[in-house]
């Protein structure tokens, strides 16, 4: 392992590392994902889809290797023992940097169906990651602000609509449905302009996990509540990178999808009054695991 290294160096060599891998590894992605266009048959795209997860899977694995060869991270991991690899899951976090991502990568990989994400829809002109995103059927969300509703009133729901499409195409193979349900990261800049009841965390987006669940009640049984925790403080992409983090706690606790849980949000005001409430205690119960675990 290459710890020795001063910080700098490591940062400039694992950076390198992770750029080559990415290249080799999306390049040969990319150009399968195009035979779901060739020959959309129902039967070839699942084979397809489980090839180009593998693909994914072993991108995911170098990384992870990279992060060991550089980083001497004091790994806290509690609860993985509950997670099982041929389920379908519904993953809540709290977000507070772009590591979030990576920790979460390298602690579940092949531990879980592969974890995908909603991402903003001008990320897909990210070199060769905004592609490898698409072509592993990553949902693209553009959000529209309450100014462009006012003008184009017709734009009302699209997202949502979007979000629908995505989760037709999970529903054939198990997946991990992946949700930073704060919908920004975490800052306590954002945390003051809010004025929420909470320490650590943002207040949560209830919307749009309620519209996966809905989507997907037949196929979604067990959601995954994920608590990230980096002890010293909250670090950059560049520090991780560097070797300059020296513990992440993550908490996985397993819940189950009641059919409480499952109903039309946006036109049922009782059921959105009962799932935000659950929602809300959910988060409440995050807080106080975040302050116990920094303690």
């Amino acid at each position: 392992m290459l710890y020795f290294l001063p910080s700098p160096l490591k940062g400039i060599l694992s950076l390198l590392f992770y750029t080559v891998n990415t290249i080799f590894m999306t390049t040969p992605l990319i150009a399968l994902s195009f035979f779901k266009f060739i020959a959309p048959a129902h039967g070839f795209v699942v084979v397809l889809d489980k090839i180009l997860i593998s693909i994914a899977n072993l991108w995911i694995g170098i990384n992870s290797f990279n992060s060991k060869l550089f980083c001497k991270i004091e790994w806290d991991i509690r609860g993985l023992e509950k997670l099982e690899p041929n389920e379908w899951y519904l993953v809540l976090s709290n977000h507070q940097s772009w590591v979030d991502i990576l920790a979460l990568q390298t602690t579940l990989n092949r531990k879980i169906p592969m974890l995908k994400f909603f991402i903003k829809k001008e990320l897909i002109w990210i070199p060769f990651l905004g592609l490898a995103w698409w072509a592993l059927d990553f949902p693209f969300m553009k959000r529209y602000s309450k100014h462009q509703l006012k003008r184009k009133p017709y734009l009302k729901g699209k997202d949502l609509e979007n979000t629908k499409k995505a989760c037709e195409k999970f529903k054939h193979t198990p997946v991990t449905i992946m949700n930073f349900v704060e919908g920004t990261r975490f800052t306590p800049q954002k945390k003051g302009s809010q004025n929420n009841h909470f320490t650590h965390l943002l207040n949560p987006k209830a919307g749009g996990i309620a519209f996966v669940l809905g989507s997907m009640g037949d196929y979604l049984h067990k959601i995954i509540d994920v608590t990230i925790v980096y002890p010293d403080k909250i670090p950059t992409f560049w520090e991780y990178i560097s070797g300059r983090v020296n513990k992440i706690i993550i908490d996985f606790e397993v819940l189950p999808v009641t059919d409480s849980l499952t109903g039309d949000y946006f036109n049922d005001p009782e059921y959105k009054d009962r799932f935000f409430t659950w929602l809300d205690a959910v988060w409440q119960k995050k807080d106080e695991k975040i302050k116990a675990l920094k303690t």
